[in-house]
């Protein structure tokens, strides 16, 4: 793709703005345990850290033709006390900075649902986006490419004029269906225009990392 026509670098949230390996497993380890249901395992683990929350209850709970008791306990829980285990990726901020300043609307787009608020707030992101898409946004979330396409009807983008960066398939997916660019990020396995491995390269390639 040609770097000189990104407008907007739009990012997924878990596992590219955030290590949230630690606080995911908490959260449904905690939900599963309340069921009498082992904690997760890996197979479980990669699966529902792609997923929305109700995608994940219903891969982990298969045998429940009714999960409302489920989802009733999920308010009980709640995810607040699990963004404390967030790690925000080293150099995020910097790398917002940078964009900003060299005209570059910055965007999220991510399978995380009413928790994301809390998250930028806990982190105090809340004013380096000019856009936020959550899966509650959008009757289809990732991989579905509504989530971008949603952010290119609102600025008023061609797909050559995003790059998305994210970190599992389902956000290649979403990528390739939107046709916008795609950085994959941490994740050498995944086809994508561009694989890197921190906020520097993604400075770098966009060429703003002076």
């Amino acid at each position: 793709m040609d770097i000189l026509k990104i407008k907007a670098v739009v990012f997924d949230c878990d596992g590219v703005m955030f290590d949230t390996a630690v606080s995911n497993r908490k959260y449904y380890d905690e939900v599963l345990q309340s069921f009498g249901k082992p904690i997760l395992n890996e197979a479980q683990f990669v699966n529902i850290h792609m997923m929305t929350v109700n995608k994940a209850i219903d891969y982990l709970f298969p045998e429940m033709a009714d999960l409302s008791i489920v989802y009733d306990h999920l308010k009980n829980i709640g995810y607040d006390k699990f963004i404390k285990d967030m790690v925000m990726e080293k150099g995020l901020k910097e790398l917002l900075i940078k964009l900003k300043a060299n005209g570059y609307i910055r965007g999220i787009g991510t399978n995380r649902t009413n928790s994301m608020e809390k998250v930028l707030e806990n982190f105090h992101l809340e004013d380096y986006f000019e856009v936020v898409v959550t899966a509650a946004m959008v009757k289809k979330p990732k991989p579905d490419p509504e989530q971008l396409l949603m952010i290119m009807g609102r600025f008023g983008l061609k797909p050559d004029e995003i790059l998305f960066i994210g970190d599992s398939d389902y956000d290649r997916q979403a990528a390739l269906n939107a046709k916008v660019g795609f950085a994959a990020f941490k994740n050498s396995e995944l086809k994508a225009d561009f694989n890197v491995e921190s906020m520097d390269e993604i400075a770098r390639i966009l060429q703003i990392d002076q």
